[in-house]
């Protein structure tokens, strides 16, 4: 039995040695596999902050105007006149969505019978929005035209020449609608009621014409 002992011992180191070089190389191999993982983490955040970089473009490219992107087709009138008018004004819009106006804006609020254009288009300069139906729409759509009308720089009233039952504009953007509880309206009211391109967003929207002054201020 003595004569073993050598045997036994290398044996036992030969095991102790594969063992300790077993768990070097699954200590390399997670290794390795940690950095695979944290450059695959690295290079996914490469990519997307390219990818943002291309969508957004230079800060030149930026749209810093506020205005989003609403889910649904939105008309929009660029380059309109804010110019100070005393006179009728020929809109070639109906509703106008802006264009020149009265000095006098119109009071924010809800109205039973017609108002002004060029008061109102003052309104709109100011960051307001405008809802119009047509005169024959019914006292229910009305009512709930009214619940959703919010209580400052917006405008409700009756308007006999649209091509809608309902229209909601703002300065330059305008969308129509068959029914008042079409949730496109409040959509559009959100994201451009004192927003959008109107030129002077949050100036005045009371104290000025309840629709009764006359244009020429006499």
């Amino acid at each position: 039995m003595t004569g073993r002992k050598p045997l036994d011992e290398n044996v036992g180191r030969d095991r102790l040695v594969e063992a300790t070089l077993r768990a070097g190389r699954r200590r390399e191999r997670l290794r390795i596999a940690g950095f695979v993982a944290l450059a695959s983490i690295t290079a996914g955040a490469v990519i997307l902050t390219v990818v943002l970089l291309q969508r957004g473009g230079d800060s030149g490219d930026l749209d810093t105007s506020g205005e989003g992107a609403l889910p649904f087709e939105v008309a929009e009138y660029d380059d309109l006149s804010s110019v100070h008018v005393t006179t009728p004004v020929d809109y070639d819009q109906s509703p106008p969505v802006g264009g020149p106006h009265n000095p006098i804006w119109l009071n924010c609020g809800t109205y039973p019978n017609p108002i002004p254009n060029e008061n109102v288009v003052h309104s709109m300069e100011h960051g307001a929005v405008w809802i119009t139906y047509v005169p024959t729409l019914e006292d229910a759509q009305v009512v709930a035209l009214e619940a959703i009308t919010p209580s400052t720089f917006a405008v409700l009233s009756p308007y006999a020449d649209q091509a809608s039952p309902i229209v909601v504009s703002a300065w330059g953007r305008q969308m129509e609608a068959d029914s008042a509880r079409d949730p496109r309206i409040s959509d559009f009211i959100s994201e451009y009621r004192l927003g959008g391109v109107a030129p002077e967003p949050g100036a005045s929207c009371d104290g000025a014409s309840d629709g009764t002054i006359p244009l020429d201020g006499g």
